[in-house]
Order: structure tokens, then sequence, then C-alpha cells
């Protein structure tokens, strides 16, 4: 038996698998996210390892023998975080989060410190990344940073506080712009110019190895035979990769959930260039991955459900299946700024083309089209970097509206395929990564992929009436960056 823990945003999720690679059973509790000051986000810390506790304490009370049997434990988490400790270990003050945006000024101040931090680290600073918080830190809170004796991201403090090992995987490392990605370790020129240094780093292992052990006060309290083995886990996207099978060359995934994504499995280190495509680590050896984020992609219909108040399947039941023709109406979807291509935290969106006669079925289809616009945004950084899609599998809460998938399919000229199981998420990809931990197999025969059930291609008639409205939205983002905040 093998525990996956996903640390994110809202909640953290254990789930129990078994050696048939079976769900046995899941527990999710929330978590609570405080915003003291406006684009700032934070959490504490310990509410992680609280919540974690109530979600395996949970899982020991429905299914106590199958938990006294577990082996190893994987880590899932939300990437990006600043969790400082002192030189006892001692949290020092609220985790920075992955979306907060305070440290917009300090990006350029990293940059001009570290001039090749896109050709080590092969991302463009941006606020949600981990060193441009600790500059934020440092000149903001100087007493606090001087304290300083460690930085982790989130998961790794889980397992610090767990295990009492400060240890992180080379997935979730990516995403702090300290790693130098294609050598697999830390930059000491990126540590340098943030006022860090190695020892201030965990060790970094691949998110396959084994990482410390569980302690033993908590194997005792879940009843666990000997304290399981702790794998190195992953960052967020890379363990939902690795649930999904995305683990060789060319392997691609869409995600439509709260903020969208788009994944290209690789055999090398492929800097994104200038178009805010991350180049980071995978969770297993020898492999890495180019990822386009748009940050509101079901969310956008999420917002357009609480304005019309109307939820979102009655929404969808106004509009046919599959697309007939392109809505009149064009949405930008920068509800919270934008990640792919921008890199713009202050951008907003809106509806063009509204007239005495649109309707509200017409700006329900234009939403659902300038999140796939936004996605193909993302599919051209990609092309531009040299990494071309030609199918991927579509995955998350978007992907179970027939219409959405076909406009996506359409305007990304892309066949996407649905899953069988393709929600299992983060948690089940960290399970997956404990096995591995500890029973060394190959990769590919335990992260095999979910079966396909259904194959959605391009409308050959939608293509290009599609790549004429795409050429209209491309013009939104340079009009709405014109008008004065």
């Amino acid at each position: 038996m093998y525990i996956g823990i996903d640390l994110g945003t809202s909640g953290v999720k254990a789930v129990l698998v078994d050696a048939a690679q079976n769900v046995v059973a899941s527990r999710t509790e929330r978590l609570s996210v405080s915003r003291p000051h406006a684009g700032w986000s934070e959490q504490d810390p310990e509410s992680w390892y609280e919540a974690t506790l109530r979600a395996l304490d949970a899982l020991r009370a429905d299914h106590p023998d199958a938990v006294s049997a577990v082996r190893g434990i994987g880590l899932s988490g939300q990437q990006h975080g600043a969790v400082l400790l002192d030189e006892a270990g001692g949290v020092l003050r609220p985790c920075i989060l992955w979306n907060d945006t305070r440290a917009e000024t300090e990006c350029s101040l990293f940059e001009h410190r570290f001039p090749m931090c896109r050709q080590i680290t092969g991302n463009i600073a941006m606020p949600g990344f981990t060193a441009p918080k600790i500059l934020w830190v440092a000149r903001h809170e100087p007493a606090l940073f001087a304290r300083t004796r460690h930085v982790v991201l989130p998961k790794a403090w889980l397992r610090f506080r767990m295990s009492g090992a400060l240890i992180e995987d080379m997935s979730d490392a990516s995403g702090s712009l300290w790693l130098d990605t294609g050598r697999r370790l830390w930059s000491d020129a990126a540590l340098e110019a943030t006022g860090l240094r190695l020892a201030s780093m965990p060790r970094l292992v691949e998110g396959t190895d084994p990482a410390g052990h569980l302690s033993a006060e908590l194997a005792a309290r879940w009843g666990m035979k000997t304290p399981p083995v702790f794998a190195g886990g992953a960052g967020d996207n890379a363990a939902g990769a690795v649930g999904l099978g995305a683990i060789r060359t060319g392997d691609a995934f869409l995600s439509l959930g709260t903020s969208g994504v788009i994944w290209v499995t690789t055999d090398r280190f492929h800097p994104g260039g200038q178009h805010a495509i991350h180049a980071f680590c995978h969770a297993v050896p020898g492999q890495w991955h180019q990822m386009g984020v748009t940050l509101s992609a079901a969310a956008s219909l999420a917002w357009w459900s609480r304005v019309t108040g109307l939820d979102e399947k009655s929404l969808l039941d106004e509009l046919p299946d599959r697309p007939e023709k392109p809505s009149p109406v064009l949405f930008a979807p920068y509800l919270s700024g934008e990640r792919t291509p921008h890199n713009d935290g202050t951008i907003r969106g809106g509806f063009v083309g509204l007239t005495q006669d649109t309707t509200r079925a017409e700006m329900t289809q234009a939403v659902l089209e300038g999140v796939a616009f936004s996605f193909r945004d993302a599919l051209e950084g990609l092309a531009a970097s040299g990494t071309r899609v030609t199918e991927a599998d579509v995955i998350g809460g978007g992907s179970r509206a027939p219409l959405w998938t076909a406009i996506l399919a359409s305007v990304l000229n892309v066949t996407l395929h649905r899953l069988a199981h393709g929600e299992q998420g983060g948690a089940f990809g960290a399970a997956r990564l404990a096995r591995l931990a500890v029973t060394g197999e190959p990769v590919e025969t335990v992260c095999t992929p979910p079966e396909r059930v259904a194959a959605i291609a391009p409308d050959p008639g939608l293509i290009a009436p599609y790549g004429q409205a795409y050429a209209r939205y491309r013009a939104l983002y340079p009009a709405l960056r014109s008008i004065p905040s």
C-alpha cells in the first residue's frame, strides 16, 4: 500500500493506493488563504501539517489494516511558495504563495543581478516564482531575512515537518529560479543574487528517489508496521503528469481546470524563449518538460456563471454540443492577469463586439472561445520554441463539456483525447512516485497512461474561421494594455 499527499492551495488531498494501482480511499481537508494586502496571498505552513494529520487520521479510521501496511508516501505540492526557516527549523513568517504578486519589482532586480537567469533556469523571472519573493523579504523585512537559514518550498516543508529531512525534488525546485535546470543542481549564481548560499537549500533528489522516512511518532499514530519511506515527490503539474503516464518524450496533455496548462514532456532541457513558456525538470530521471499556462480557464466560465446568476450547466445547455461558427463576440480571459505569453499580472479582461442584438448564448460561447484562444497563445509559444503538438490528452473539469473540447480542438487544430480515468490528480501521481521509491521498478512499468475513450478531432470547416477569429483576438491584448489603469 502507498499514500499520495497533494498539498494544494485550497486543500490537502490524501489517497490510499494498493499494489494494483486502485485508489482504495481518499480524503480532502480544506485550507484557507490569507490576503492581508492587495496582491498578497499567504498561508500558515502549520495549517498544511494539521490538515495532513486530519486527512491521514480519517484514512486510518476507515481503513486501519490498509494504512498499517503502507510502505511509501509521496508528496505533490503547490509550487513556488517561500517558507523561511530559522536556525532551529522554525517558520519565520507565513508562506508567500505562488499566486502572490507583490514581487513585481524584484523580478527585474533578480534578472539584473543574474543576467543568465533565462538561459540557466529556462524561465523568465515572474512574481510567482520563489526567488523574487525572497528578494522582497530581504528589501522589506530585513531583520527577518537576517534570521533566515533555510528556504524551502511548500511540500519540502511538509516532508521536513513529518520526517525531519530537508530534501527537495527536481521538478519543484525548477519553479524556484534557483535551479540550473539543465544540470539538475542548485545554481550558486542564482542563490547569490538573492543573498543565499548552497547551505540554505534542501538536498536535491529525483522524484522517484527515497527521501527520508516518516517519523516514528507519526508512524505509531497511524498504526504503521514500519515508518514508510518518503519519495522525492513532485510539483503539482509534474505529479499530475506522472499520474497520467506522461513520461515519454512528446507526451502532451491539456488541463482545463481553474487555470489552464499545456504540458509537453521533453528528453532534454529546452528553454522557452521570450514567450513565458516554462522549462522545468520532470519528476522522473532524465526527463524535462515545457509548459504554457493561462491563468483563468474554467475560472472564466465560473465568473460568467456568477455574473449571470445561472449555473454553468444551464449556460452550456443554451448552446449546441458542437460549434457551428465562431461567436461574433470576443472575450479576453485576463480576469487575473495572464502568464503565457504576456507575463502580465496587471492586464484585465473584457468583452468586445457587443451590439443591441447580442445574446447571452453568444457571450457564453465567447467565454469558451476566449479561453481556447488563450490556450492557442500558449501553443504558439511552444511552437516558437521549437515544440509542436499534434495531439494531446485533455483533463480537468472543463473537459467534461463536449462543446468546449470541440472548440479547443478546432481552435488549436489538435486532436484531443478524453480519458477514462483522467481526474486522479497529483495525489495519485505522488503515490506512484512512492511506489517507485520503495520498489525501484522501471518508471514505465508503473506510470502507465489511462485508457483513451474518445478522440475529438478539429472540424475542417472551422479551422479557417477560428484562425480569423484568433487573429482578431490577438489584437485585444495591446488594445487593453494601452488603456490607463
